[in-house]
């Protein structure tokens, strides 16, 4: 592998505007197909197969009307209460909502709060009515007893006295026919009573269901409308966003303040804000500390741009075609910008470092390519199985996302391999500046400098971190793993969930929204749960009615259940939706438990009405997600693990590395989410991270984390150890390999996790809400993978176990095949003539890459 892209990286060098052509071609062409397919991005995490689908789709089927997605508009009177023309604008602005295509209706809070306060009105006045005519009823009835007695009466003293029959008929046929009038009045009016009744406990039963639910505030401050649209939420275009909201708003001239929640308000079309801007300038700032000239910092940048704007810029020409959510292109941006930077930085280095050291340029691009592109090609390689793996839970969004964020990654390899060789060639010995030259020329015309840059890497790797942590690997190792280990600690409380609006800042307007409905009409209508039931058949609608509030009741005893309402019903009577209203919001435990205590009633609720219910809406779709999410994760990591494992064995040649490299992973993940629930969970150090309202942590984070995180910490791995087993292979002691070859790497690896932290801390601040924590965690998750675990543990460990480190058992290695990550391959190359005599110090050809890898290091200034 060494040899073909030491070939790659020559073809590059020698062809590079054919290379650089090519890329254009390629940018223009995936640019032109991003702005011709792209789609609307989503926050549509739905999981095809699950209850929640499956109800959802029985509503569009059943009740279209009622199957579109939902979100609310909260309207605040500036003053005490709504006045008049204040409720005359909400219901204008309302009616106005309605002439968009894409919405199916709204509910105007006012004329819907003063139907129920009416209901309870005229169910008052109806009882009173019915009691008034029970007691006519009753003084009828009695009053016909009485007439009949006296009939009676009357007829048996006719008979007594012998009259006949058609004398006692003649006189008191009259009688009697007022009397069976009056009995057939008195048996309609008893009828009509029933009826009464009837429709008098269904609107008590209503009255009842309806308890609970307010549209307008009790103290007449605020009211809150729904809005209906045809399509799903997710599915709505930024601009129906926008003008929905700037509709609303127009009634801030009757003082009222709109507020539209956040399905409606949050913009999820810009990828870039200020904090990642700010994030990519520290981490040039770090390339300009580290290369010395704005061209060798602007090199990397421009690499990882180039990469970004392929990846990324396919992403969003799939978008038409696919259903994405906007977290896709952010993860594939952030990790493009961090491995792009850090992939080419590591051949760029290498490169700079043997031209200091008097290397001819070609052939120095080409052997930068065949030795540190090689550890960039496996580095690379673990990110990508381990980004390509989110299929395995068979997660649709986290597909897409891990395969899009995957091409990135790999669009990025291949950028350092051959676009960074290419560009080299034109900038030539503009990459160093003209003072490093004059000191590397001075040196290099010294008398005996190989034996003093030798002395010097001596020293260095002795008297750097890597010799305290080699003087002392215990300590180090003990330190390390304990530090990690309380850092975990708080993992063990880790809490999922897809972000509500209580989680966003304090100032946006998505949060004003969740906390006026929240003290105006409770946490949970900000969260509904829909229930959808299938009917029995033959029902006329005074029974559908009653079945409904069967099922009603039944859920509405349910633990934590606030209110629940019935609110549609088919034509047909055999599909019923009811809304359930938790007490408290959507990402909270106790309507996670709602949520499963609805379903675990699906049977008593058949045994006692014959209804079978599901659940669907955004909140029971919200819980679902997290659950598949929680459930995928072990054999999402069995999978990452165990595939790079073997890819790990491959270039190592070691079973202890690739397991220790494992096992410190284990250690910076459990750190890492450690961080999160203390910082996003738990609210520490919340105003510094801007974490105003600690919650629940984004359900999907952890997987991908863990597959970000491995990659990544297997990049880190691969530099610093390949170091060592180079130095090994060249004969040096397994201990000496490891200070020397740590301290060959350790100045690039500082420099790449500085630079990866930076663009992921930028992140942090991103103007989209849920990206803040994944940036944290990766950000952390780096940092104390890097210098923690890479720079601490794993060399200590290394140096304890020796040559042991190195062990494979023989079958095994002549299993394996050989995949030349040291190089020897191009030391052979031409007997070792075309790359030896490159080297202007004076090393045979057993020592050229130790050389330069040695020399490449120590040339940073």
């Amino acid at each position: 592998m060494a040899l073909l892209l030491y070939r790659l990286g020559k073809f590059s060098y020698r062809h590079r505007w054919l290379v650089i052509s090519l890329w254009l071609a390629v940018m223009v062409a995936v640019g032109g197909a991003a702005a011709a397919f792209h789609g609307t991005l989503s926050n549509n995490f739905q999981i095809p197969g699950t209850e929640t689908q499956q109800m959802a789709d029985k509503l569009k089927k059943d009740l279209p009307a009622s199957s579109g997605g939902s979100a609310s508009v909260v309207f605040e009177a500036n003053d005490a209460q709504f006045s008049q023309a204040g409720k005359e604008a909400v219901s204008a602005a309302l009616a106005k909502l309605k002439t968009i295509p894409d919405v199916q209706g709204t509910v105007d809070p006012f004329a819907t709060q003063a139907q129920l306060d009416k209901a309870g009105t005229d169910l008052a006045a109806g009882e009173q009515q019915a009691a008034a005519g029970k007691a006519q009823l009753d003084k009828a009835a009695a009053d016909l007893a009485a007439g009949k007695a006296q009939l009676e009466a009357a007829e048996a003293q006719m008979t007594a006295a012998g009259l006949p029959g058609a004398a006692i008929e003649a006189q008191l046929g009259q009688q009697k026919a007022a009397l069976a009038a009056g009995q057939a009045k008195l048996d309609a009016g008893t009828k009509d009573l029933e009826a009464g009744n009837a429709k008098l406990a269904l609107g008590k039963r209503q009255l009842e269901a309806s308890q609970g639910l307010r549209f307008v505030s009790e103290d007449g401050k605020a009211a809150i409308a729904q809005v209906q649209f045809k399509t799903s939420i997710n599915g709505l275009k930024p601009e129906v966003r926008q003008e929905v909201q700037e509709i609303v708003k127009e009634v801030s001239a009757a003082n009222v303040t709109a507020l539209p929640s956040k399905e409606i308000s949050e913009d999820i079309s810009e990828l870039f804000g200020a904090a990642e801007i700010i994030g990519i300038a520290v981490a040039a700032l770090v390339l300009v500390l580290m290369l010395g000239t704005l061209v060798a910092a602007g090199l990397p940048l421009l690499m990882a741009i180039v990469g970004v704007a392929v990846g990324v810029g396919g992403t969003f020409a799939l978008s038409g075609a696919v259903d994405m959510s906007s977290i896709s292109p952010m993860l594939a941006l952030m990790l493009g910008l961090a491995v792009g930077i850090d992939y080419s930085l590591f051949i760029v280095n290498r490169h700079r470092g043997q031209l200091l050291a008097g290397m001819d340029p070609e052939e120095s691009v080409a052997l930068a390519t065949g030795t540190s592109g090689n550890a960039v090609l496996f580095a690379g390689l673990t990110v990508i199985i381990a980004l390509a793996a989110l299929v395995v839970p068979g997660l649709p969004f986290l597909t897409v996302m891990g395969l899009s964020a995957a091409a990135t990654v790999a669009v990025a390899v291949a950028v350092a391999l051959t676009l960074t060789p290419a560009v080299l060639s034109l900038v030539g010995r503009k990459l160093i500046s003209k003072r490093a030259w004059k000191k590397a020329e001075q040196h290099n015309a010294a008398p005996g400098h190989t034996n003093e840059d030798l002395a010097r890497d001596e020293y260095r790797s002795s008297h750097g971190w890597g010799g305290v942590v080699t003087r002392h690997p215990w300590l180090a190792l003990l330190a390390g793993v304990v530090l990690l280990g309380v850092v975990a600690l708080p993992a063990s409380q880790l809490r999922l969930a897809l972000p509500d609006a209580s989680s966003e800042p304090v100032a946006s307007q998505a949060f004003q929204a969740y906390d006026v409905t929240k003290r105006s009409f409770g946490e949970g209508m900000t969260g509904p749960i829909i229930v959808v039931g299938d009917m029995p058949e033959g029902l006329d609608a005074a029974e559908a009615q009653a079945k409904q509030f069967d099922v009603a009741d039944i859920l509405r005893k349910t633990d934590n259940v606030a209110a629940a309402v019935p609110l549609a019903l088919s034509e047909d009577r055999r599909t019923a939706v009811f809304q359930v209203l938790p007490k408290e919001g959507p990402a909270s435990a106790s309507t996670v438990g709602v949520v499963s205590d609805l379903r675990a009633e699906k049977s008593q609720i058949k045994d006692s009405t014959g209804v079978s219910i599901g659940l669907t809406g955004q909140t029971a779709g919200n819980v679902d997600v997290s659950s598949k999410l929680g459930d995928a994760l072990p054999p999402y990591l069995a999978i990452v693990v165990g595939l790079s494992l073997i890819l790990l064995l491959l270039v190592f040649r070691s079973i202890v590395v690739p397991l220790l490299a494992t096992g410190g992973f284990l250690l910076s993940l459990a750190a890492a989410f450690g961080a999160v629930v203390a910082v996003y969970q738990w609210g520490w150090l919340g105003a510094v991270f801007g974490v105003e309202n600690p919650g629940a942590v984004l359900s999907f984070l952890p997987i991908i984390l863990i597959g970000v995180l491995f990659g990544l910490a297997m990049d880190y791995q691969v530099f610093i150890t390949s170091g060592m087993r180079e130095s090994y292979m060249h004969g040096e002691t397994a201990r000496h390999a490891v200070r020397s070859g740590f301290s060959h790497a350790a100045a690039v690896v500082t420099a790449a996790a500085i630079i990866m932290v930076s663009v992921f801390s930028g992140f942090i601040f991103s103007h989209l809400n849920m990206v803040r924590p994944l940036g944290f965690a990766m950000a952390f998750g780096v940092l104390v993978d890097a210098f923690v675990v890479r720079m601490t543990i794993v060399p200590a460990v290394m140096y304890l176990l020796g040559s042991k480190a190195w062990w494979l058992p023989r079958w095994l290695d002549r299993l394996l095949p050989d995949v030349d990550v040291e190089g020897v391959k191009l030391r052979e190359l031409d007997g070792g003539a075309g790359v030896a005599s490159t080297d202007a110090r004076g090393h045979d050809d057993g020592d050229i890459h130790a050389g330069d890898a040695k020399r490449g290091a120590t040339a940073i200034r």
